[in-house]
């Protein structure tokens, strides 16, 4: 019989959760620090990664944390690390770094050791969540490195929902590379609807997870889709 996760962690767990987001959320850089990122080309940028937990069916526990880096522009394949874990925290929403970070975290030291310049991809949000503090500001925090939250479905936040309206901004994204920004009732803008590539009608959402600007999260998030999704997601969830 396949392992299980207890469903649901105690209150006390969650709160000591929020606690840590709310601390190192205080570290979370969302301006460009890079050379690169400021250039039209991204002009110096040669390694871009994407990191993912996939889970093994019928198991709750068993998983594969995947590491891929791919060269910049041309996105080919230079390196690939996959390495079976065994998850100790439930999936619960908002908190999905508490089940999968550690592992990622594991996966980019490895490579740092032979690449330490890259930028990371994470199928998943940045700014873009509840508290301000998803799981692409929680790697981007623990690695230091520059990171892009990159998420299939808009995550309902600060008013943010899939209406009538939201559709109508979507159906105007007319080629790849159009966006609009997802402007919360607070008033902050937390990430945009990218329409990534000419042939794709559904969007991606994309925000900042750390050490880079939204603008050019976007772009390089734009620069990296031969397809619907950035190479270095589509190649590690493959």
């Amino acid at each position: 019989m396949a392992a299980k996760v207890a469903t649901r962690p105690p209150a006390e767990t969650l709160s000591l959760w929020k606690r840590e987001q709310a601390r190192l959320k205080a570290f979370v850089v969302d301006r460009d620090t890079e050379a690169w990122q400021r250039d039209p080309a991204f002009s110096g940028l040669q390694r871009v990664g994407g990191v993912d937990v996939s889970f093994v069916k019928g198991d709750s526990v068993g998983a594969c944390a995947s590491l891929v880096v791919l060269s910049y522009p041309e996105l080919e394949v230079v390196y690939e690390d996959c390495r079976m874990v065994s998850l100790t925290a439930p999936y619960v929403s908002g908190f999905l770094a508490f089940r999968e970070v550690s592992f990622m975290v594991d996966a980019v030291r490895r490579l740092r050791e032979k690449e330490p310049h890259l930028v990371l991809f994470v199928d998943g949000n940045g700014v873009l969540h509840h508290r301000g503090f998803g799981v692409a500001c929680h790697l981007g925090v623990l690695t230091d490195l520059p990171c892009i939250g990159v998420a299939k479905k808009l995550l309902q936040v600060d008013g943010l929902e899939n209406s009538t309206l939201h559709k109508e901004k979507i159906r105007l994204l007319r080629a790849g590379g159009d966006s609009f920004p997802l402007m919360g009732g607070s008033g902050t803008v937390l990430g945009m609807a990218l329409r990534s590539h000419d042939h794709s009608t559904k969007p991606l959402y994309v925000s900042v997870g750390h050490k880079m600007s939204l603008e050019a999260a976007v772009r390089l998030t734009h620069g990296c889709c031969r397809f619907r999704i950035p190479e270095p997601v589509r190649q590690v969830g493959g």
